[in-house]
């Protein structure tokens, strides 16, 4: 017998990769990724009962076709797919593309918007529930589902060709922000989930990552991409030092920058300065995960949190929103403004947002950061009501728990509530 979360990890790094043979060979997305969901809830049947096979692609591939195929209705359809699907497996690409990346392309075909291909692909590569991706994209879950079946429907109605690009078309070049995207989406659900008991996934961070160096491989002279692959490493370089032992939330502030791994921090700095230093930096200036990369590769070189350059990491953030301003960027901006001017800019900065019925009047992160700013400038009682309200927003219990302590640590220091006579309030005690 297996254990279950070993299968569980095992089916979820082979489900892209089959879907996308399975794609290639059919051409038919729609009926390959339900014939894949099939084939993946037989083997977490079978294989936590009777063990992990010898192939266990293999299996999951001949399982998933045998699935496809009786999705078919014709006789002549069916006996088209069965010659199709007894061929031998598609070779890996010459491009050295893999199974998992090359789907990440077929899925950001040009038929589809940028919107619709990134939430597929979340889906079909990433494995991300359409709860976690409408989060990650500040949209409602009902949302993110018609977007998503809209995707599907209309790559069966173009009869689109699942191919991946060859580098250097402008087709490739077309795909290729989409997937840039994609691939940070999924590391930040990884590196701080949008929900559930812990704080991070590092299945989905590492799987990001291992696709990042896939595509840094196959176009090192790709500035925007060597960025990507910069900024995932130096971020991630801070895991082992953002949990307590209990799984509790811990600062950036206040983490022991000891326990960050030296190696993921040497690797994405010198990423990063190559990527300013090769043949990408003559082609204009640097886009969004270059500068990202840089805005991290400035907190991983401080040695402690008061040595943090919070006047470059200002002026960083205030080029990124020149290249790809959105209201999250905005968001933290406003922390470094802070920084560096004090907490009554930033707050400033924030009510410039207009958070009332836009992208980010659900998000918690704006609670937090208004909570935490307020603390700062000495407003206790508002901080109060903000981490209060920021801890309800959100679904991810140890942040939830951290911003709940922060309250607690707040009324616990507060003066109790007067009446009009100054005599105790009735929930006061």
């Amino acid at each position: 017998m297996t254990d279950r979360p070993e299968v569980e990890d095992l089916l979820r790094s082979l489900a892209p990769q089959v879907l996308g043979v399975l794609a290639r060979r059919t051409g038919d997305f729609c009926a390959c990724e339900d014939a894949v969901q099939e084939a993946l809830i037989a083997a977490a049947s079978h294989w936590a009962a009777e063990g992990v096979p010898e192939n266990p692609r293999g299996w999951l591939l001949q399982s998933a076709t045998r699935r496809h195929i009786d999705l078919m209705r014709s006789d002549t359809a069916r006996r088209r797919r069965e010659e199709r699907v007894a061929r031998e497996s598609v070779p890996a690409q010459a491009s050295g593309v893999d199974d998992s990346l090359a789907l990440l392309f077929m899925c950001c075909h040009p038929v589809l918007t940028p919107a619709s291909a990134i939430a597929l692909t979340l889906r079909a590569v990433g494995g991300l529930t359409t709860a976690q991706i409408a989060a990650a994209h500040l949209v409602p879950e009902a949302t993110m589902a018609q977007r998503i079946s809209r995707a599907k429907q209309r790559l069966k109605a173009s009869s689109a060709v699942f191919e991946a690009p060859v580098p250097g078309t402008a087709e490739w070049s077309a795909r290729l922000r989409s997937v840039l995207h994609v691939l940070y989406l999924l590391f930040n659900e990884g590196y701080t989930t949008s929900g559930g008991p812990v704080l991070h996934r590092a299945d989905l961070s590492g799987e990001a990552i291992r696709l990042a160096r896939q595509l840094h491989r196959l176009v090192p002279g790709e500035g925007e991409a060597t960025g990507l692959l910069a900024v995932m490493l130096l971020t991630e370089a801070r895991r082992p030092a953002r949990t307590g032992l209990h799984g509790e939330l811990i600062p950036l502030a206040e983490q022991d920058r000891a326990r960050w791994d030296g190696s993921l921090v040497a690797e994405g700095t010198a990423l990063l300065v190559g990527s300013f230093a090769g043949p990408a930096a003559r082609r204009g200036r640097p886009g969004e995960y270059r500068l990202l990369a840089a805005i991290a590769a400035v907190h991983d070189g401080a040695a402690r949190a008061e040595d943090t350059d919070w006047p470059q990491i200002l002026g960083l953030y205030g080029l990124l929103e020149q290249v790809a301003g959105s209201p999250l960027v905005t968001l933290n901006r406003a922390v470094a403004l802070a920084m560096v001017e004090g907490p009554t800019a930033g707050l400033a900065l924030l009510d410039r947002l207009g958070t009332d019925g836009g992208p980010l009047a659900a998000l918690h992160r704006v609670d937090a950061v208004r909570a935490h700013l307020l603390e700062t400038a000495g407003e206790e009682a508002a901080a109060l009501d903000h981490y209060r309200s920021a801890a309800a927003r959100t679904t991810n219990l140890p942040e939830q728990r951290y911003l709940i302590a922060r309250a607690a640590r707040l009324h616990r220091h507060a003066p109790p509530p007067t009446g009009s006579d100054g005599s105790p309030g009735a929930d006061g005690g």
